[in-house]
């Protein structure tokens, strides 16, 4: 029994060494010592021998086992290193060629910084499926039922779904606005929330409009919150995104969700206010209508009128980002042009 011991050892060294890869290393240490290598099958004629002599050749048999898996250890770690070498013709001097690497899209990089200031005032993030019904993009939000929004010219209704009135009839959202309501129906006041997202509009393409944008939009609901909120909460909004002070002015608009209703300006960052193809000349870009709910929203959301107030601001995301980076054609961040978002990385 010790011959066929040290013979096993002395094929056991040969078969290890001369394992010139990997795979036929583990061949080998299979065929040694696995489960029904050499040495299992030596094990197995233990119980034949002399009472006497079984823990002697028993001891030498575990102690080759584990001289076996200690020269197959140092073995792989050797292919391995020898592997990953570096080719004697390598030349290190040759600069090195940079990994090619993604970045968000500026659309996504200006909704995350926009989440991260709303975080940092307090507010909560929120969010809802792009299908909605006509219940919540329009009956809780104080349209008409013959206000022109509602016809397929400016809203895609789903087909099979288009009939029927309220929570029966479906549509891909317009606007963001419809979600304020269920939002405030399942949770508690006071209010202070955004949710942003992207709408659809059956409208014809130009430098400013798109059919598929995004919108951005916040709403704070609380007893007694002064107007004024409103507007300190987007002049902080502009000036953190932008890094510097943004010239906001608020003209007279008319909304149904919203009484009284703002179109909320800033000053056209493309041309510097010199005026341009984007803010048609004037110097001023129109990025979010706002005001405060109107008493048929908050009544929708089973608030009421005569105990809370608030305010709404609607941010046009893609104008935002022209703005940022001064481009004049919103059609570019939603073209897929790899060329373009490349500029951004």
């Amino acid at each position: 029994m010790k011959e066929k011991l040290a013979e096993l050892r002395r094929d056991g060294e040969a078969r290890i060494t001369a394992a010139a890869t990997v795979s036929l290393l583990q061949e080998a240490k299979g065929a040694l010592i696995g489960r029904r290598g050499a040495l299992t099958e030596l094990l197995k004629e233990i119980p034949k021998l002399d009472p006497a002599l079984r823990p002697e050749i028993g001891g030498a048999a575990n102690e080759l086992k584990n001289y076996l898996s200690r020269l197959v250890d140092e073995r792989e770690e050797a292919l391995r290193l020898s592997d990953s070498a570096i080719s004697s013709d390598f030349d290190l001097s040759i600069p090195g060629i940079p990994p090619i690497s993604g970045a968000l899209h500026p659309i996504t990089q200006m909704r995350y910084d926009l989440d991260d200031t709303f975080r940092s005032l307090g507010f909560e993030i929120f969010q809802e499926d792009d299908i909605t019904s006509e219940m919540y993009a329009f009956d809780n939000l104080n349209f008409p039922p013959d206000h022109p929004a509602r016809e397929s010219m400016d809203t895609y209704w789903l087909a099979g779904h288009d009939e029927g009135h309220g929570g029966e009839r479906l549509c891909l959202r317009p606007h963001l606005t419809g979600a304020s309501v269920r939002y405030m129906r399942t949770h508690k006041p006071p209010y202070r929330f955004v949710y942003p997202g992207r709408v659809y509009r059956n409208e014809t393409t130009d430098a400013r409009h798109e059919r598929a944008f995004f919108q951005y939009e916040a709403l704070v609901v609380d007893h007694d919150l002064p107007f004024t909120a409103g507007k300190v909460m987007v002049k902080s909004i502009l000036d953190r995104v932008f890094g510097r002070d943004v010239p906001v002015r608020m003209r007279v608009g008319f909304f149904p969700f919203v009484e009284p209703g703002y179109e909320i300006d800033m000053r056209c960052l493309v041309c510097g206010g010199k005026g341009c193809s984007v803010c048609k000349n004037v110097g001023w870009i129109e990025i979010m209508p706002g005001g405060t709910p109107h008493p048929n929203v908050l009544r929708a959301a089973n608030l009421d009128p005569a105990e809370y107030t608030g305010f709404y601001v609607n941010i046009g995301l893609d104008r935002l980002v022209m703005m940022r980076y001064g481009v004049d054609d919103v059609r570019l961040f939603h073209s897929a042009d790899l060329r373009f978002l490349s500029l951004f990385k």
